[in-house]
């Protein structure tokens, strides 16, 4: 399968390459093609784009930036369409992420989300969002499963990668 992960900053990046590493283990012949950082890119090979080029923080620092994110999105839209992937994994990140989930979903892609935005904690009407342009949701707190039936979406709790690799060393 093609795989195409959009992770755009580091905490997105450190999941990202867990979940590519289990991607790899379940499927021997995956391409990915992905946008996130160095842990990333250590696990399968160049980015796209660097979480780096991505993160703009707060308010005015994106105002300050917005042809260059929008830009961004752009370019986004095309490379997908261009390489034309089996399934687009979202991490985290709604600002950018929600407006390629829109995207990806009305093009026909299947669109999964892994690590839910925190809804539950602030701007719950982005739910609507999630249901209606996500194919399928990952989170990573045993009590979003619950939260997100209540919405009508079915959710999948994973596990907590955190937890996960502080277990594994």
């Amino acid at each position: 399968m093609r795989y195409y992960i959009i992770a755009g900053e580091a905490s997105g990046d450190l999941h990202g390459s867990m979940l590519i590493k289990g991607i790899k283990l379940h499927d021997a012949a995956a391409e990915i093609r992905f946008w996130g950082g160095d842990l990333m890119k250590a696990e399968a090979g160049t980015p796209v784009k660097h979480y780096r080029e991505l993160a703009f923080m707060g308010f005015l620092e994106v105002v300050l930036n917005i042809k260059t994110v929008l830009g961004n999105i752009h370019f986004c839209k095309r490379d997908i369409t261009v390489w034309n992937p089996d399934v687009i994994i979202l991490i985290d990140y709604p600002g950018f992420n929600f407006r390629i989930a829109e995207f990806a979903h009305n093009a026909g892609f299947k669109v999964f989300y892994y690590i839910a935005p925190k809804v539950w904690a602030w701007k719950e009407g982005r739910v609507k969002r999630i249901k209606k342009n996500v194919d399928k949701l990952f989170v990573i707190f045993p009590f979003e499963k619950e939260y997100f039936k209540r919405f009508g979406i079915d959710a999948y709790y994973v596990g907590n990668p955190l937890v996960d690799s502080v277990a594994q060393k």
